[in-house]
């Protein structure tokens, strides 16, 4: 299964580690992508926005988002200075991705999405996308329970702030092993 998501940095990719991202073989299967900004920002007035910068694009098979989160940021940490802090999912979908969300099959999702009431696609040209927001509000109003964000999701953004405090923190291995947590 692919899973499609961005893992956000603690700051913008440089040069050098672009160059690094580029050349890194665990890298070059172009399942993770970056945006970097321009050498001159002021001579292009319409660049990426800031936060866009911060994130690597991602689409990884992997049985769960978990696994697909958890091999992205592994991958990432080969450069120098990539820290991962967070994860996000993207806030459109195809039928396919919201069916992967939601826990349906693809199958009862097209035919879900016959129902009148089914949100409308907010862009029809090439690959059809939905509004993941509109598309869930539908699936929790006939009864669906879909959680606001996945649990897979909320594990990941809580291993990937716990791994940046613990990042350079002096915690005795006696401490991590009774928070539970491993330490090696």
């Amino acid at each position: 299964m692919e899973w499609s998501f961005s893992v956000l940095l603690d700051q913008p990719l440089t040069r050098e580690q672009a160059d690094a991202f580029d050349r890194c073989d665990a890298l070059a299967d172009g399942a993770i992508s970056y945006t970097l900004a321009p050498e001159n920002p002021h001579a292009h007035p319409n660049s990426a926005d800031s936060a866009m910068l911060r994130e690597l694009a991602c689409d990884i098979e992997a049985p769960t988002l978990l696994d697909a989160v958890a091999e992205a940021v592994q991958r990432i940490r080969l450069i120098d200075g990539l820290q991962p802090v967070g994860a996000t999912l993207p806030g459109t979908v195809t039928l396919d991705e919201a069916a992967q969300r939601s826990g349906h099959s693809m199958q009862s999702l097209a035919q879900l999405s016959q129902d009148q009431r089914f949100p409308e696609p907010v862009s029809g040209e090439g690959t059809v996308l939905y509004s993941w927001d509109r598309v869930a509000a539908f699936l929790r109003d006939i009864g669906d329970p879909v959680p606001d964000v996945p649990q897979d999701l909320v594990i990941a953004e809580q291993a990937l702030r716990l791994a940046r405090a613990l990042d350079g923190a002096d915690v005795s291995p006696g401490t991590l092993r009774a928070l539970g947590l491993p330490t090696a």
